[in-house]
């Protein structure tokens, strides 16, 4: 079975991954939140995208406490 990795070592690797976007995710957020508190005429959509990077970040989040939960 040549090729394959250890399952732990997978699972390690997809952590990481996940902390690692959920980072970049939370960062992208915070930007888009600054930004929307400094401007004068918000339209729709920059409203729903904030929303939106608000929901994707959320789920991330509950992912990675999950993945941490099942590890204990």
């Amino acid at each position: 079975m040549l090729g394959f990795k250890k399952k732990g070592l997978q699972w390690k690797e997809e952590n990481e991954r996940l902390y690692g976007h959920l980072d970049l995710v939370r960062e992208r957020l915070d930007y888009k939140k600054k930004l929307l508190n400094h401007s004068i005429d918000v339209s729709d959509e920059v409203l729903i995208e904030v929303k939106r990077s608000e929901m994707i970040y959320s789920l991330l989040l509950r992912e990675a406490r999950i993945r941490h939960n099942r590890k204990r």
